[in-house]
């Protein structure tokens, strides 16, 4: 059986600098943007139209049940949960290629049977802010009022997709087997812990 890491995160927390330097540092695969790729490989959509679709989500009402016909539902809700089939497909086809990290993408919910060891990485608003500030583009001009309710906003929607599929709230505790917490920390000086804390899980 593979081992399996995944990494939720807030947005700004460096949950996906996180997932990089586990995976180099244990030798594993790293899987992000590689996931929508394949899913608009499969679906024959712009990557920048999944993303789109993924991070909306379907209506908080919907309750998702997979296997399921979904044909009853709107155009642009069933389109949605196509691609949500989709995502989790191509997760649990990347999983079992062999030891790996998955960054977002919901993988701590759709790999539970797969026994992954599952990451949730966040940080106080200032750190948050401070880190896309960091990473922003020359061009970009966005205010620390408007980065903290971009920062709020991708979060939410992080969250609602979570509801979708989970019986715990993204960011609950009891639904990681670890929350790390980024603030102020340099993530580089942290991995060598991490990395000897999920062998040591991943082993047990």
């Amino acid at each position: 059986m593979s081992n399996i890491i995944t990494v939720s995160r807030e947005f700004g927390s460096g949950g996906r600098e996180v997932g990089k330097r586990l995976a180099d540092e244990l030798g594993y695969a790293y899987y992000d943007r590689e996931i929508l790729e394949e899913i608009a490989k499969e679906t024959n959509m712009s990557e920048w139209y999944v993303e789109n679709v993924l991070e909306k989500g379907v209506p908080r009402s919907t309750v998702l049940h997979f296997g399921r016909s979904f044909s009853y539902y709107s155009p642009v809700t069933q389109q949605a949960i196509n691609l949500l089939v989709a995502e989790r497909n191509v997760i649990k086809v990347l999983a079992a290629k062999g030891d790996c990290v998955i960054v977002g993408r919901g993988a701590n919910t759709v790999l539970t049977e797969e026994h992954s060891f599952n990451i949730f990485v966040y940080a106080d608003m200032e750190s948050k802010v401070a880190r896309c500030r960091a990473r922003a583009s020359e061009d970009e001009k966005l205010t620390d009022k408007e980065l903290e309710k971009k920062i709020k906003q991708i979060d939410s929607a992080r969250a609602k997709s979570q509801e979708m599929v989970a019986n715990f709230k993204w960011g609950d505790k009891r639904g990681y087997h670890l929350c790390v917490n980024t603030s102020g920390m340099s993530i580089k000086q942290m991995i060598p812990a991490l990395a000897a804390y999920a062998k040591q899980w991943l082993e047990g």
